[in-house]
């Protein structure tokens, strides 16, 4: 867990690898949508973003397991 890049206050487990900063479910987007990007393949946050998934999707299929 870290704190989001935008909203300190605020804890958060979403992490960009690229760039090695936290965003919280408001403020969730890739920075590099276009660009490539190794971490790619297990980025939740590109995955919400870019294929129109809500994180509470996310969020539900991760306590499912």
């Amino acid at each position: 867990m870290g704190k989001c890049i935008n909203h300190p206050d605020r804890k958060t487990g979403y992490i960009c690898m690229k760039h090695n900063i936290y965003f919280c479910d408001e403020c969730l987007e890739c920075r590099d949508p276009d660009i490539y990007c190794k971490f790619r393949p297990s980025c939740p946050i590109y995955f919400i973003t870019k294929k129109g998934f809500e994180s509470e999707d996310i969020k539900l299929s991760n306590q499912e397991n």
